[in-house]
C-alpha cells in the first residue's frame, strides 16, 4: 500500500503544470435574471427609470436652463395648480397646460370632473378644438383610473387631469405608466375649497411641480386689455432647480415670453425675492 501510494505522488509532481486545472480569478458570476429584474421593479417603485424621453423645451432660455436636459420631460407626469384664488378655477393654469400640449402630436385627452373648460380660451393657447378628447368623470377615483387608462394607451400626445387629491400611490401609478408610453401627463391640482389647497404640498412621483398666478396685463398704448401675463412658479424639478419668472401668456402657438419689462434681466431670482419682501 505505501508502495502505491509513493507512485501516485510521483505521477502528480511529474505532470506538467499545463495540464493543472487553473481557477480563473477575474471571471465573476453572472448576475441572476431574477435579482435584475427585482432591481428594475424597485428603481422603478422609487419614481427612477433608466429610459430616456424627449424633452419639450419652452423656448425661453431662462425656463429651459432650470430643466433637465433642457425641457419639460415627455414619458412623464408633472402638475400644475394656479396660485391665489385661482387655485379654484385654475383659469391661467389651465391655458398653461393648452399651451404645453399644443405643442405636441396627436389627440389630447382632458378629464375633468366640472363642465367649466373654456374651449376659445384653449383655441387661444394654440390648442384646436379637434385635437382634444373630454371625458367627465363623477369622482377623483375615476379621474385618475381614466388618467391611467390614457397614459398606458400610448397612442395620445398628451393627458390632462383636473383633480383635487393626488395621493402617492396614485401619483407612482401614473408617473410609471407615463414612462411606459412616453405620453405627457399634466395632473391640474384644483379643488372646491381654498382650505383643501394645503393637499398640493404633499409629496408626490411627479418630475416637475408649477403654479401659475394672474399678473396685470400688458399695457397698450391705446385703451385696452393687452397680453396676458403670469407670474410662473417651478415648484419642484426632479434633477433641476427651482425658479420664477415673469412672463407673457401663451400665444396661438402655446408659446411663452419673457415679460417685456423683464426681458433685459438676467437674473430672474431677484423676482421672487422682490415678491417675497413685499
Amino acid at each position: 500500500m505505501t508502495a502505491l501510494i509513493k507512485m501516485e505522488q510521483n505521477r502528480n509532481i511529474n505532470t506538467p503544470l499545463s495540464r493543472v486545472p487553473t481557477c480563473d480569478m477575474t471571471m465573476r458570476p453572472e448576475p441572476k435574471p431574477a435579482i435584475e429584474t427585482l432591481r428594475t421593479a424597485i428603481s422603478r417603485l422609487e419614481g427612477q427609470s433608466d429610459r430616456q424621453h424627449a424633452v419639450l423645451p419652452f423656448g425661453v432660455r431662462e425656463i429651459d436652463s432650470r430643466l433637465p436636459n433642457g425641457g419639460l420631460a415627455l414619458g412623464a407626469l408633472h402638475e400644475v395648480t394656479g396660485g391665489g384664488n385661482d387655485a379654484l378655477h385654475c383659469a391661467a393654469a389651465g391655458q398653461f397646460c393648452a399651451g404645453i400640449v399644443a405643442r405636441t402630436r396627436g389627440k389630447v385627452l382632458w378629464i375633468l370632473t366640472r363642465q367649466t373648460v373654456f374651449a376659445p380660451a384653449l383655441k387661444q393657447a394654440g390648442l384646436a378644438a379637434q385635437r382634444i378628447i373630454y371625458v367627465e368623470a363623477a369622482s377623483d377615483t375615476d379621474v385618475l383610473a381614466c388618467f391611467e387608462e390614457g397614459l398606458r394607451h400610448g397612442g395620445l400626445g398628451a393627458v390632462v387631469a383636473e383633480v383635487s387629491r393626488l395621493p402617492m400611490t396614485a401619483s407612482r401609478r401614473l408617473q410609471l405608466a407615463a414612462e411606459t408610453s412616453g405620453s405627457l401627463g399634466l395632473a391640474i391640482r384644483r379643488w372646491r375649497r381654498s382650505t383643501d389647497t394645503a393637499d398640493f404640498w404633499q409629496p408626490t412621483a411627479s418630475v416637475t411641480r408649477w403654479r401659475v398666478s394672474v399678473l396685470p396685463s400688458t399695457p397698450l398704448p391705446v385703451p385696452g386689455v393687452g397680453r396676458s401675463r403670469w407670474f410662473l412658479e417651478l415648484l419642484r424639478a426632479r434633477s433641476g432647480e427651482c425658479a420664477v419668472f415673469e412672463v407673457e401668456a401663451c400665444d396661438d402657438k402655446g408659446r411663452l415670453a419673457l415679460s417685456s419689462t423683464l426681458a433685459n434681466r438676467s437674473n430672474q431670482e431677484t423676482i421672487g425675492k422682490r415678491r417675497t419682501s413685499a
